[in-house]
């Protein structure tokens, strides 16, 4: 099976603007930022998508799930972001390997999309 763009980035295959990782996961620039911060959190284990975690994975989810406030804090927003997650390409996921957008730096409305 062919490696996905993250993990072509991970692997440090394909350049990236890397602001972070760890040796659970990377996280760095989206080349398409929906907002003043878009950066992408991926695991380095290569999970095609939320809904296809298995319940060992649950430490790495929770360490993104730890590790996404202190990138936003890093990136000076500290108390105001956003973290999405897409499930399959109906919701607009396009790169099979989990990853968690944190958004920051402007209004966001609600409900999403």
């Amino acid at each position: 099976m062919s490696k996905t763009l993250f993990e072509k980035i991970c692997d440090r295959e394909i350049p990236a603007e890397i602001v972070y990782e760890d040796e659970l996961c990377v996280a760095f620039k989206d080349i398409h930022p929906q907002a003043p911060v878009h950066i992408q959190l991926v695991p380095r284990k290569p999970i095609t998508m939320l809904s296809n975690a298995e319940p060992s994975d649950q430490s790495l989810l929770g360490h993104l799930l730890l590790t996404a406030p202190k990138i936003a804090a890093a990136q000076g927003y500290p108390d105001a972001f956003r973290l999405a997650v897409n499930n399959g390409a109906a919701v607009g996921q396009s790169v099979f390997h989990l990853h968690v957008h944190i958004l920051a730096g402007r209004p966001f409305k609600w409900p999403p999309g």
